[in-house]
């Protein structure tokens, strides 16, 4: 079974699709309960491998298999520390969103559908080990996101779906020509991304300019400032279960392709360019969050929040990288980016899906349009403290662990970003504590006197995210424990 539990894991979803599209159109809970017990199944196959996982540094559970034999195609997969968390945290969110998605009652079988196939695209980049491949699940994923928020969101629904697809797409081609450059620099021809590092001396004459095709492809995915502008939108327009998993993963297959492709690949040009992760990162904790305060809507708040936070993988990558000559510590600036990833997307799920619960009762998401909320929904209250102090980096909850150790792996090495970064935890304290007092406190809105608690279903997608963002928070050791040794290895190979 192990020498296939990747393949099940990535097409599991799949196989749910067939028997959707076999259902009568009206039987909507038969859809629902289809696509819950197949993405429940995919869930349960993660949980049993990261139990059996022990980070050796190397790719494990590698399959191999001739595919496109006359260029050297392979369908190749495998995961390590760097990708473990990812393969976790997938499942995790597309069954929870399946639960987000109870309440849609429009196109039914397509909404399902598409999102069964984002959930393979996403989980197959995670896993791939060939470029070509990592390359084909990359662009499935567009599609499903597009069609997703263009026929199921809000008002601007075309607008956002749009922007979203073209940015997405200028990256795409960038990534494509890049690929095919290492495709032909390559002796012999190959596409493995294992064989590509060991070959990266093949690609020092145009390191430089390839590194920089694929940031932007992967910086659009993070989103990296100036890439950033079609995330509050596909945010503020995407149904709920969509921003979850937007936020939650989409956004970490940019941090994930700038790890598992660009540092092993391009070491020198990493390294030469380090300073400027550094700044872009320091320009989205600072920038993302100064946007945040400014913003009246709740999930465009949430929205750019994500950017700012986002910013601290790119700065822990950067003092990593930057640091990996001269700091013997130079991996917990990684360890803290990879934390950050794994953090931020259940905080952000948590979140998103909060701003889902308030919007679904009085179909708004003007934070000034409430007030008083914990008089009469204190549960909900209590779930949505819980996100805030965690996206803030309280102590003793998870986003101050990936924060923590970013801050700490960068003060050796730029100080100065260190302490500009900080003033992001501040910023972040400040827009979150002001959406929490004009939502919550006061008196309640005698508008909202008859809204209704938080139910089971809500709590059921809920409560799971908030379990591990405790859990991490007061013990990180389990966690880092599975990604240490492929960081250290993945510095090792910056650093040649």
């Amino acid at each position: 079974m192990h020498s296939h539990l990747l393949t099940l894991l990535i097409f599991m979803p799949i196989l749910a699709v067939p028997l959707i599209l076999l259902l009568p159109r009206k039987s909507h809970g038969a859809i629902r309960i289809t696509a819950a017990v197949f993405t429940g199944i995919q869930l349960a196959l993660a949980i049993y491998l990261c139990a059996i996982f022990t980070d050796t540094g190397d790719f494990q559970f590698k399959e191999k298999y001739n595919w496109i034999e006359t260029f050297n195609i392979q369908y190749y997969l495998g995961i390590d520390g760097i990708s473990i968390l990812m393969v976790l945290l997938t499942p995790l969110i597309c069954f929870l969103a399946v639960f987000a998605s109870w309440g849609i009652n429009k196109g039914v079988k397509g909404y399902f559908s598409l999102m069964l196939l984002l959930n393979t695209g996403m989980m197959g980049v995670f896993c791939a080990l060939d470029f070509f491949l990592f390359y084909v699940f990359w662009e499935i994923t567009l599609l499903p996101m597009y069609f997703l928020i263009g026929i199921w969101g809000g008002p601007r629904k075309e607008y956002a779906a749009i922007k979203f697809f073209l940015y997405t797409l200028v990256g795409s081609v960038l990534m494509l020509l890049v690929m095919l450059a290492f495709y032909f620099k390559s002796d012999p021809h190959t596409f493995d991304l294992t064989e590509l590092a060991n070959q990266y001396k093949n690609f020092t004459s145009f390191g430089i300019i390839a590194f920089i095709g694929l940031y932007i492809a992967f910086a659009v995915k993070v989103p990296a400032f100036p890439f950033h502008t079609w995330l509050p939108d596909a945010h503020t327009e995407a149904p709920t279960a969509i921003s979850v998993i937007l936020a939650g993963i989409l956004l970490k297959m940019g941090v994930y392709g700038i790890l598992r492709i660009c540092l092993p690949i391009l070491p020198e040009a990493t390294r030469s360019l380090a300073i400027y992760l550094v700044i872009i990162g320091v320009i989205n904790i600072i920038y993302g969050a100064l946007c945040t305060m400014a913003q009246k809507d709740m999930k465009r708040l949430i929205a750019y929040s994500s950017i700012s936070h986002m910013g601290f993988c790119l700065l822990g990558i950067g003092v990593a990288v930057s640091g990996v000559a001269v700091v013997k510590d130079a991996v917990i600036g990684l360890n803290g980016a990879v934390l950050q990833m794994f953090n931020h997307g259940c905080i952000s799920g948590m979140l998103f899906l909060l701003a889902g619960v308030i919007y679904d009762r009085a179909h708004h998401r003007d934070i000034d349009g409430f007030g008083g909320l914990a008089n009469r929904m204190p549960l909900y209250t209590a779930m949505m403290t819980l996100a805030i102090f965690a996206s803030m980096g309280l102590p003793g909850l998870s986003g101050f662990v990936g924060e923590f150790l970013v801050f700490l792996g960068a003060f050796k090495v730029n100080m100065p970003a260190t302490v500009i970064a900080v003033f992001g935890v501040v910023l972040t304290a400040g827009y979150f504590l002001w959406m929490f007092r004009r939502m919550f406190l006061g008196p309640l809105n005698p508008k909202y006197a008859n809204l209704t608690e938080i139910n089971g279903r809500e709590m059921f997608t809920l409560v799971p995210l908030g379990l591990i963002v405790i859990f991490v928070g007061i013990y990180p050791m389990p966690v880092i424990n599975m990604v240490n040794n492929s960081l250290v290895r993945l510095l090792e190979l910056v650093a040649r």
